[in-house]
């Protein structure tokens, strides 16, 4: 075998992709971590990768389905549209057209404003319920289809924020004993800057309110 050969050979090997090896997870992580740091040439390199070495497509786009909420969620919100568009374009038309759909989809995700708020929001909840503490639903938000359950108290006292003005009441919806709590908070980058504002102009609202309904009568008056 001369060198060129030789040569050739290493570059076939390296090309190889084994979808139930070491390599399949080497490179999808390769790819997750590209989009993760937005690094567009690079998750399009990875993609190409898998790709051409064999990988199931459909595999790949239900990663990215995951990634847009993991990574992107509301920080983007048509990132996750894009990914099951690229799954259904994948699913409709197969290989080799639906790589450029995958394409367009990562270059759409690696280029997005990036946010984990979701995942650690989900997260938190998902310890608050595995504690085994599991309070009941608060009886003015329960379901009251039958006599005896309104009779019970099921559905007293809840507000319809439709009613509102401001389309939302001073009513708490969390039990008692997590009154208070927080799970999703929006960090400053893309479309979750402005669901921080919303959260917070329905945060001064709920403020001021319960501060007029806990004044005196006849207070200011």
């Amino acid at each position: 075998m001369d060198a060129e050969a030789f040569a050739q050979l290493i570059r076939n090997r390296a090309a190889r992709y084994d979808k139930g090896g070491e390599e399949h997870f080497n490179i999808i992580s390769a790819l997750h971590k590209s989009l993760r740091n937005s690094d567009v040439q690079a998750a399009m390199y990875w993609l190409g990768r898998m790709l051409e070495g064999g990988e199931d497509p459909l595999y790949i786009a239900r990663r990215l389905v995951r990634f847009a909420s993991e990574d992107i969620g509301l920080a983007d919100p048509h990132a996750l549209t894009q990914a099951l568009a690229a799954r259904d374009a994948v699913h409709f038309i197969g290989l080799p057209e639906g790589a450029l759909a995958l394409s367009q989809a990562v270059v759409y995700m690696a280029l997005a404003p990036k946010s984990n708020a979701l995942y650690k929001g989900y997260k938190q909840v998902q310890k608050e319920v595995g504690r085994g503490h599991n309070p009941p639903v608060p009886l003015h938000i329960r379901n009251a289809p039958t006599a005896l359950m309104k009779d019970l108290g099921y559905g007293k006292g809840y507000a319809y924020a439709h009613d509102h003005a401001a389309g939302i009441t001073e009513m708490t919806c969390l039990p008692d004993s997590l009154q208070g709590r927080v799970f999703y908070e929006p960090g400053g980058r893309g479309f979750e800057s402005e669901l921080k504002r919303r959260m917070q102009r329905i945060d001064n609202w709920l403020r001021e309110k319960r501060k007029k309904s806990a004044r005196p009568k006849g207070d200011g008056e």
